[in-house]
């Protein structure tokens, strides 16, 4: 039998009315919750689960590590299973493959069947974020999905705020194994009222070409890998090869998703969608918004904890003033998503947020106070409330839902690898400005590695085009 290889015709409107669309939105937002909620309060829980399992400092980093690790590597792979097998199924399998990873960690009987568990949650987390986006800009009209993300982003507010707390409270209270049984009851409440909610959508592709899918997979994990273990491992000759090796792989990938329908099946990420100028522009400036957000915490915490001597608890509560800014301005900024330029609203949330790491980088320089961090991390809150609502919408904005799932994995992919790049920038940052400038000020200027970061974010930004009021001719230039 011949197989019909010719591509997807568009699907249907799939756009929901507004009442249905939010209740879809909430059920989303929960699965969003939980896997940003696991990593700020694992992390709280790593120096207990270290002295608990009498673990080495190397195998309680690999608890953090291969979460992140088995979160980043399939996310090429996972956007597009949405697009074939729907969104709504694949997003209840990943919550659901998350939660059994959970119950997992908090039965781990060891130090190594810990860190398994935590490779499956990430598993279920790369199953279950880019179904969470390619649903929310299948159901809302494009007019209207600025609102939607920006709703979204105040669950990532909430979020990095409550971790932190609830981590240090389950910990204290019942011990590390609280972590991992507080995301059951959140991960069963996504999965009942996805079920009632999120609609069964058309699915818009056919088949998955396993080539690109095994090469993407080896690849990134070979990127990635090399990345996290380089710093540590001293970039020891092997790991320059594994990386190379990587890239390569990424580069033969990108050519097999370019002879795919030549080959008799379909692309794993379609190079149409880089034919849209916004959607190339958000994947390379959501980069260093990844970049930023993971990296941030290690020199700051450092500093308050190392040099200025405060408690842990102290130093998380010089933190909320960011994730308060956040949850307070970002419906309003996602309201503007969808009724101003997105380049100006990118600008003016890069820019701030580029000030507001200057003025830590002098606080910290100059040996103020922890309390006067609260100032630019309140800033922080403001600027990036301005970039993920704003990134997200005019990224996605005007692809077609053929293209979602795999624009969706692409976009989370850039995210992530912005974020492992970060962690390992800024931690040699750290090492090198320790020797040459000591402990302090070594950690100060450890942040222009973050600062330039922002800056290319900022530049690219500013290409951004405005299809959503600028009418037919600008959209055909896009």
């Amino acid at each position: 039998m011949t197989r019909d290889t010719t591509p997807p015709q568009p699907a249907a409107s799939t756009v929901l009315p507004e009442p249905q669309a939010w209740r879809a939105m909430i059920a989303l937002s929960l699965g969003f919750f939980i896997s940003l909620l696991d990593q700020t309060m694992v992390a709280v829980a790593l120096p207990a689960i270290a002295v608990d399992m009498g673990a080495t400092l190397n195998q309680a980093m690999w608890v953090s590590s291969i979460y992140l690790l088995a979160v980043v590597v399939p996310l090429l792979f996972t956007g597009r299973l949405g697009d074939i097998y729907g969104q709504r199924l694949m997003f209840r399998l990943g919550v659901g493959l998350f939660a059994l990873g959970a119950l997992l960690c908090a039965l781990a009987p060891g130090i190594e069947w810990l860190i398994a568990a935590r490779a499956v949650q990430g598993l279920g987390a790369a199953i279950q974020m880019p179904q969470t986006m390619s649903v929310i800009n299948r159901v809302f009209a494009r007019e209207r999905r600025g609102r939607a993300l920006g709703v979204w982003g105040i669950v990532g507010s909430l979020a990095s705020l409550t971790g932190p707390v609830a981590g240090g409270l389950m910990v204290s209270l019942v011990g590390w194994h609280g972590v991992f049984w507080l995301h059951l009851p959140f991960a069963a409440a996504a999965i009942y009222l996805a079920t009632r909610w999120v609609p069964k959508l058309p699915t818009v592709a056919r088949a998955i070409d396993a080539t690109s899918a095994a090469v993407s997979l080896l690849s990134m994990a070979a990127i990635v890998f090399a990345i996290q273990q380089g710093p540590e491992l001293g970039w020891r000759w092997w790991i320059w090869a594994l990386l190379a090796v990587g890239i390569a792989g990424l580069c033969l990938f990108a050519r097999l998703q370019v002879t795919a329908r030549r080959r008799g099946t379909e692309p794993l990420i379609p190079p149409e969608l880089f034919a849209d100028r916004n959607y190339r522009l958000g994947v390379a400036s959501i980069s260093s918004m990844g970049f930023m957000a993971a990296a941030m915490m290690l020199p700051m915490m450092m500093w308050m904890q190392d040099v200025q001597g405060l408690p842990a608890n102290q130093a998380g509560l010089i933190v909320v003033p960011m994730a308060v800014v956040s949850m307070l301005v970002t419906p309003f900024a996602g309201i503007l998503v969808d009724k101003l330029h997105p380049r100006a609203l990118s600008q003016f949330g890069f820019a701030v947020s580029l000030g507001a790491f200057v003025i830590a980088w002098w606080v910290m320089l100059s040996g103020q106070a922890p309390a006067w961090l609260a100032l630019p991390l309140g800033l922080l809150g403001l600027g990036q409330s301005f970039i993920w609502g704003t990134n997200s919408a005019t990224s996605m904005r005007d692809l077609p839902a053929t293209l979602m799932g795999a624009a969706s994995g692409a976009y989370n992919t850039a995210r992530q690898v912005g974020s492992v790049i970060g962690v390992a920038v800024v931690s040699a940052a750290m090492q090198a400005g320790q020797v040459a400038f000591g402990l302090g000020a070594g950690l100060a200027h450890s942040f222009w590695a973050i600062i330039a970061a922002l800056a290319v974010g900022l530049v690219t930004v500013s290409f951004f085009r405005d299809t959503l009021h600028g009418g037919a001719a600008e959209a055909k230039r896009r």
